[in-house]
């Protein structure tokens, strides 16, 4: 998640983003080094960064359009807001019709409760959803 010095892609009708919109303090979180991929987790080489400004991954990005001149038809979702980003991209990437995984133990939300009920029923009518060794397992066996 990024925006630019002042938060110009931020509505003040934006109820979740209008908080940091209006606090110099929230800003720096997105600015410098705080704000930056730390080196230790990537990018590496050809890495494509898509700098998002909304919660979904794909609004307001071209996520979809790159994902698509790539052939790619699988996400592999995981974050710390299941009722946030994770819940928002997937429903996006639902509509879209790719083919999708929840790592369900790399998720995590304040609302305990939410978490569990999407991650059980939502996410499941929608999605495969797997532990993290399942995973792996799975990609070791192919």
């Amino acid at each position: 998640m990024g925006f630019r010095p002042g938060l110009p892609e931020v509505s003040d009708r934006n109820k979740l983003f209008a908080a940091i919109k209006s606090s110099s303090q929230h800003q720096k979180l997105f600015e410098g080094a705080t704000g930056a991929i730390n080196p230790a987790l990537g990018p590496e080489g050809a890495d494509i960064v898509v700098t998002k400004h909304r919660v979904s991954a794909f609004a307001g990005t071209d996520l979809e359009m790159v994902l698509r001149a790539k052939n790619i038809d699988t996400l592999v979702l995981f974050g710390i807001a299941t009722s946030g980003v994770v819940l928002s991209t997937l429903l996006h990437a639902c509509d879209a019709d790719y083919q999708l995984v929840v790592i369900a133990d790399c998720c995590a939300d304040l609302d305990a409760e939410l978490h569990e009920a999407l991650l059980k029923r939502l996410f499941p009518q929608r999605a495969a959803v797997v532990t993290a060794a399942e995973f792996v397992q799975a990609l070791q066996s192919t």
